[in-house]
């Protein structure tokens, strides 16, 4: 494996590999490396013919008081883990070579972008989009692979590419979960065992809501309100929303076998986020062993 950090070898080693006719694949992470990542690598394997995973803590995204600070660093780790998950080259660029200077020109996600996690984290999708198009214009992708854990920020993603003519496919991988339903974040590492516990609501919450529709409810409300009681009931937990959305985050009033359940909650301090398709359910997601 390849590791660079300098934005114009990442650019050089992008320009070879397509002159040789490679099709590249591009898995964009925050580092805090997981069995999550590693699956996007998967999935950008069986699509391309180079990997390139990008390790980058984006402050652009972090809102005053969030944990950009704290949040987990460990690049020698991510690179032994990288190399063992089948990435060809991992750029790790500094914040300078992203950002040389104060950005002026910014992604706006447009009124998607400003529900969910948008209204609680107000601003987040546009450090999201703009760090996710400057890192596109570097790498120049044929595919990029997202988890659908990050179900808002991949559908804006989609929109973007879209929108913006990229000639990049997307593709949205499957939640990766624990064996009790948690899906793996890099944040999980904040959990104390209380707080661990407190967070298994969330697949729970999830479970209802896909056995609710199974049974025959379609109102979306009903959906919504029947997970948040879930989360409410575990006292661990202070809810910030459930919802239940069409696929392209448009909010609804009857539920299809496309809709979104989505849920946020925090324990002990510490966001977690979840979601299930609720003609796929839970089942539909890979889960770790062990």
């Amino acid at each position: 494996m390849l590791s660079v950090s300098a934005l114009t070898a990442m650019r050089a080693h992008a320009q070879e590999a397509r002159r040789a006719g490679r099709r590249i694949g591009f898995v964009p992470t925050m580092g805090a490396l997981h069995a999550g990542h590693l699956a996007l690598v998967t999935a950008a394997r069986a699509r391309s013919d180079i990997v390139v995973l990008s390790v980058f803590v984006n402050p652009l995204q972090f809102g005053p008081g969030e944990d950009f600070a704290r949040y987990p660093r460990d690049l020698q780790r991510d690179t032994t883990l990288a190399a063992a998950g089948g990435v060809d080259v991992l750029w790790a660029p500094s914040r300078d070579a992203i950002y040389p200077e104060a950005p002026q020109v910014t992604v706006v996600p447009g009124p998607a972008g400003d529900r969910l996690e948008g209204a609680i984290r107000p601003g987040h999708f546009g450090g999201v989009l703009t760090v996710v198009l400057k890192l596109f214009g570097v790498v120049q992708p044929d595919v990029a692979v997202f988890g659908r854990k990050d179900f808002q920020q991949a559908a804006l993603v989609r929109r973007m590419v879209r929108e913006l003519n990229l000639p990049i496919d997307l593709v949205v991988s499957p939640t990766i979960r624990e064996p009790d339903g948690l899906a793996l974040s890099s944040r999980n590492v904040y959990l104390d065992a209380v707080a661990r516990a407190a967070a298994a609501a969330l697949p729970r919450a999830l479970a209802f809501g896909v056995e609710a529709f199974r049974s025959g409810e379609r109102n979306a409300a009903a959906l919504a309100d029947g997970a948040r009681t879930v989360l409410d009931a575990e006292r661990g937990l202070t809810v910030d929303y459930a919802a239940c959305v069409a696929d392209d985050l448009e909010p609804q009033v009857s539920a299809d076998e496309r809709s979104v359940l989505v849920v946020a909650a925090r324990a002990a301090g510490t966001r977690l986020i979840d979601n299930v398709v609720l003609g796929e359910g839970l089942e539909e997601d890979i889960r770790v062993a062990g």
